[in-house]
């Protein structure tokens, strides 16, 4: 997410990698349990697909890019579905620049629960633009997962999904496999290119290098060796921590008292 500093420092293994603080955002992956989410970012960050089930707590993932010579960082927040702290999902939400919202087409019930994130996202983020007197849209994706099993399964229709995102330009709504890989793709290039993010930032369109190259891979002239050259590199920081819920709040806090907004004023409960 965008901070106050002017730089970030990110540190992956032996190397220290500089991002300006316009070019950091998060993106905030919601859903019920058992839906797909962490296959979808798994699809994101690596390209695998695990079959085995484990539940998330909350996941936490770092990408840096550079792409024609910029750098940029996206951080990932693989949220549990369970939503044993609303608080916590609350704040989630307020730290948020991008969001994925994941529901299982052979669930109704978890086509509900987007429904609830839906409005709740939006009801929190119009709190913190009335706070902070932003202008910005809120790009959205709205994943309808397993669109690979049969049709005798499904319980969402599709025109019931494409519903939620008709009175919204800057929300879009997919029917993905995380299993067989479809759409993925797709589904992250329109999510970047809604944010107003370089394209390139979508899983096909970068070279995806290791951390063995990441002391040159801030450099502007930054090429690798017997692959055909491209303008767009990704690396996964392998050592990326969570900020602490305590510098989360000092982020949100900061943006409302940097725009005078009174103290009197109704504030965005966290709570």
């Amino acid at each position: 997410f965008q901070g106050q500093e002017m730089m970030k420092t990110v540190s992956s293994g032996n190397c220290t990698l500089n991002v300006p603080a316009k070019n950091s955002y998060r993106m905030v992956v919601l859903g019920a349990s058992r839906v797909g989410k962490s296959s979808i970012v798994s699809r994101f960050l690596n390209g695998r697909f695990d079959d085995q089930y484990t539940p998330t707590i909350e996941d936490f993932h770092r990408k840096v890019y550079n792409i024609r010579g910029d750098m940029y960082q996206l951080d990932i927040l693989d949220t549990s579905g369970n939503h044993p702290f609303p608080a916590m999902r609350r704040l989630s939400i307020l730290t948020g620049d991008v969001f994925i919202l994941v529901f299982s087409l052979d669930n109704r019930e978890s086509f509900d629960e987007v429904k609830r994130l839906q409005k709740q996202i939006l009801e929190v983020k119009s709190c913190l633009k009335n706070k902070t007197k932003e202008s910005a849209d809120l790009p959205m994706v709205i994943c309808g997962n397993k669109n690979d099993h049969s049709e005798m399964f499904r319980k969402v229709r599709s025109d019931e999904g494409e519903n939620l995102v008709s009175s919204d330009e800057n929300c879009a709504y997919f029917e993905v496999s995380a299993k067989k890989n479809t759409n993925v793709d797709e589904m992250f290039y329109v999510l970047f290119s809604m944010a107003k993010l370089p394209h390139e930032m979508s899983p096909a369109l970068h070279r995806k290098i290791s951390i063995q190259y990441g002391e040159t891979f801030q450099q502007k002239s930054f090429r690798m060796r017997r692959v055909k050259e491209m303008d767009a590199y990704g690396m996964i920081s392998p050592f990326a921590r969570r900020p602490s819920v305590n510098s989360d709040l000092k982020y949100i806090k900061s943006k409302v008292l940097r725009e005078g907004q009174s103290r009197e004023r109704e504030k965005c409960t966290i709570q």
